[in-house]
């Protein structure tokens, strides 16, 4: 299934992700390059949501650029499997070896605004990120290691812990949705 079929396919929890699947699939109806860092107003982002296999911990990082415990995640850079994306990003960022769905479809979508940075001595204009997230499984005995250049802790966290821990009020309120996603899963 390609990207365009996974967005289609994805069935909303909330009117936030109703909106942003519209949104995305318009953008991807206008511009042809979403999948690089090229479109420096839009483009697409994968994230991981990693959880412990009890799923009652949340693994997370201290993200330098924003100074806040955050999820895994970055730039597709070319890549139209995001879910090979966040595995990928989620492994550098932590130092794990061993990452696995717990699904292979998108988990959330959302569609996240940045604020203007330098990155690597160069100026970030704000833009957007089409994110996609996945929901991952990690051993929480497994060895981490920082990834020095994008964060400086690494830290597993009871789930409502995880949000309380964000600084970034945008993104509390998504990882908020993300727990609850997770809850309605654990029931099934």
């Amino acid at each position: 299934m390609n990207l365009r079929q996974q967005i289609e396919s994805f069935v909303p929890y909330n009117a936030q992700e109703a909106k942003d699947k519209e949104l995305i699939l318009r953008y991807m109806d206008t511009f042809d390059n979403l999948l690089t860092r090229d479109n420096e107003f839009a483009h697409f982002t994968a994230s991981a949501w990693i959880v412990n296999k009890d799923r009652t911990k949340v693994l997370m990082i201290y993200h330098n650029i924003y100074q806040s415990w955050s999820w895994t995640g970055g730039h597709a850079d070319g890549d139209a499997d995001l879910l090979r994306v966040a595995i990928r990003e989620a492994k550098e960022e932590t130092g794990l070896k061993e990452v696995v769905p717990v699904m292979d479809d998108i988990f959330s979508i959302e569609i996240l605004g940045v604020a203007a940075h330098e990155k690597h001595g160069r100026h970030i204009a704000t833009h957007v990120h089409l994110n996609a997230t996945f929901l991952l499984e990690a051993d929480e005995g497994e060895t981490l290691c920082i990834k020095p250049d994008e964060n400086s802790d690494i830290k597993w966290f009871p789930l409502d812990e995880a949000v309380e821990a964000s600084t970034e009020r945008d993104l509390q309120v998504v990882y908020r949705k993300l727990n609850e996603k997770l809850h309605l899963l654990k029931e099934k």
